[in-house]
């Protein structure tokens, strides 16, 4: 069984026809429908007439049509623009006999309205009146999609009537059902004409296609051709070899078709697409392989049009320093001075640290002065000493005694315990709520929150990197498993194992490829954060089977992770 390290991987991709993307629209059933009202609400089920008309490949497969007697007075004015009267309808079947049909006729078809929202409407509220399971069929919007399609100022509005006259449709709408629902059979074909041109050959592009798109935008699509239909990364770049897009999906080429022929909405995408040359395609084993992959590529390329994990150098971690008197300090990296008592937490938002510090500091009366302190130190207390909030190693030796408890409370509640940080703030919140102070009792309650979820961070972190080697597998979609190998938390190896194959080759194969990771000494983990939290996530995940871990994967028994758990009535009550 092949296997190798995520950076040198190569996956065979197979080159698969367009039909791939999704349902061709000539292998789609149409079902056009249209509803005849009292001019009532959806609820009052005051359909007068139905009108249906069954149609694929251009080709009409049937009609289906009949007057509803709504059992109320159809209104004068309702008479006059439709022609249906209650004297017409008298013997008209009810609606509980006419709907049954109609959910017949449908069955299997994308169903089709101009102004979809009204008909859809009062039919899924007649299913809901008679008691009928809805089918919730793919609908589509002919109004919509002509106002996405045609260009401004080519047609005064979208009306069904206007838009027949000027594509000439077979069929004058007449406010009858069927008449009307022919109209609209022509109304789509003629639409899909004005976008099969632009690239849209299946239902789910139609589905999502928006004029938004630009010319030039439309123009690019033939950047997708030749990619790969399996799970992967996508990189746009420029005419200079720049990144300047990262991407993921579980359908490379489909996905990059989306920014040509989608609704696309974030203008930077069509100014990005102006300037793209050319899509790197790379394949991957898995989606997480994927997601691996792209995490590390856009931390590393920083395109200019990826927001997302663009600068995780930018973000902070709370520390206790390693010096004479240590006290809590915000950083931006990690060093190599654990064993000197370093001790970090994060990372987080500078505000999430400016949090954190805050309740350590309160609960262990640490420093957070920026002096820096020697055995010889001698200096007046500050305000926070005199106020009990800080054991003041400034003032002398004599007081380093004093401190010394804190420094170990601290290391603590930054590596496996935040226990007394929990008891310090519950202490706070439970005075302000006596004084009646909720507002600010609520935001050390918001502190402590970012001091868990930064401590848990890590800690899970921690567990992560520790073990030397995790392998864990997934079910694909075809009866098989995908095997992932992870070292000090980086992902480092992915193999599949087809149904039926030796899984334990596979795994075998996975791990004598899998890439080396030395163990991290200037971070938690041999990876990015971003990376760490991903897989962490994914091992989490129902139906992922751990093979085997060289070492105990576990986290602290009393562990921020704990405190998170059992904060949670904290906050429903709060709320």
């Amino acid at each position: 069984m092949a296997a190798s390290s995520v950076s040198d991987m190569a996956t065979t991709a197979v080159q698969t026809t367009l039909d791939d993307l999704g349902t061709p629209l000539r292998d789609v059933t149409f079902c056009v429908v249209d509803l005849e009202t009292t001019g009532g609400r959806a609820d009052d089920l005051g359909i007068t007439e139905i009108g249906a008309v069954s149609v694929r490949g251009g080709e009409i497969l049937g009609e289906f049509q009949t007057l509803v007697n709504p059992g109320v007075p159809i209104p004068a004015f309702i008479s006059m623009l439709t022609g249906i009267t209650d004297a017409r309808v008298a013997d008209a079947p009810r609606l509980a006999t006419a709907f049954p049909a109609l959910l017949e006729f449908l069955a299997g078809s994308a169903l089709v309205a101009h102004n979809a929202p009204y008909d859809l409407g009062y039919l899924r509220a007649a299913a809901a009146g008679l008691h009928y399971p809805w089918p919730n069929p793919t609908s589509l919007d002919t109004a919509l999609l002509a106002r996405r399609i045609l260009p401004r100022g080519e047609v005064p509005n979208n009306k069904l009537a206007t838009l027949a006259q000027h594509f000439r449709a077979g069929t004058r709408p007449t406010h009858r059902a069927l008449d009307d629902a022919r109209a609209t059979v022509d109304v789509l074909h003629a639409l899909l004409e004005r976008v099969g041109p632009l690239g849209v050959h299946s239902l789910e592009e139609l589905l999502s296609y928006s004029g938004k798109v630009t010319s030039h935008q439309r123009r690019k699509r033939h950047l997708a051709d030749g990619l790969p239909a399996c799970p992967g990364v996508y990189v746009f770049v420029d005419d200079r070899g720049e990144s300047l897009y990262v991407g993921t999906s579980r359908n490379i080429r489909k996905r990059v078709r989306n920014y040509f022929t989608a609704s696309e909405r974030r203008s930077r995408m069509a100014e990005m697409v102006g300037l793209a040359t050319a899509v790197t395609p790379i394949p991957c084993a898995s989606p997480l392989e994927a997601a691996v992959r792209e995490l590390r590529l856009i931390a590393e390329r920083k395109p200019r049009y990826n927001r997302r994990s663009r600068h995780p150098e930018r973000a902070w971690w709370l520390k206790l320093t390693a010096e004479h008197a240590p006290r809590l300090s915000l950083v931006r990296s990690i060093r190599d001075d654990a064993d000197l008592g370093a001790r970090y937490i994060g990372p987080m938002s500078r505000r999430a640290a400016v949090e954190a510090a805050e309740v350590v500091a309160i609960a262990t009366s640490l420093r957070t002065c920026t002096t820096r302190l020697s055995e010889a130190s001698r200096e007046a207390p500050c305000a926070l000493a005199e106020l009990g909030r800080c054991s003041a190693p400034c003032s002398g030796p004599e007081a380093w005694g004093k401190y010394q408890p804190s420094i170990e409370a601290a290391r603590a509640a930054l590596t496996h315990s935040p226990s007394i940080v929990t008891s310090a703030v519950m202490a706070k919140i439970g005075v302000l709520s006596a004084r009646q102070q909720f507002e600010e009792a609520g935001q050390w309650r918001d502190r402590w929150h970012s001091f868990l979820r930064a401590s848990d961070r890590a800690q899970n972190h921690r567990a992560l990197a520790a073990t030397g080697q995790l392998v864990a597998a997934e079910p694909d979609d075809r009866g098989g498993w995908t095997v992932h190998v992870v070292r000090h938390g980086r992902l480092a190896g992915v193999a599949s194992c087809p149904r039926g194959a030796d899984p334990q080759a596979t795994v075998a194969a996975a791990i004598a490829t899998a890439e080396h990771v030395e163990p991290p000494v200037t971070s938690l983990v041999a990876c990015l954060p971003a990376e760490a939290d991903l897989l962490l996530g994914w091992l989490q995940r129902p139906g992922i089977r751990l093979v085997s871990a060289d070492r105990g994967w576990c986290l602290p028994i009393d562990g921020a992770g704990r405190e998170l758990w059992r904060s949670q009535p904290t906050r429903e009550a709060a709320v």
